[in-house]
């Protein structure tokens, strides 16, 4: 039994590509969906008078200074 399957027939590889895309593509869609979700939290919190900040310093930031 061969370990490596690789199909001579080149229109078996068209599913795993299709199937890659769609889930490429879902998750795009996730992950618009959570920066949407996360600045309307942002803004409601804006709005109940909380202030948001954002911490520009990361830690790539300070190894870069050292």
């Amino acid at each position: 039994m061969e370990f490596l399957y690789f199909p001579e027939d080149k229109t078996e590889y068209i599913p795993g590509i299709i199937s890659v895309v769609v889930i490429f593509i879902l998750s795009l869609v996730i992950i618009w969906l959570l920066v949407k979700a996360s600045k309307k939290e942002v803004k409601q919190l804006e709005d109940q008078g909380y202030t948001v900040t954002y911490d520009k310093d990361t830690d790539s930031d300070k190894k870069k200074e050292s």
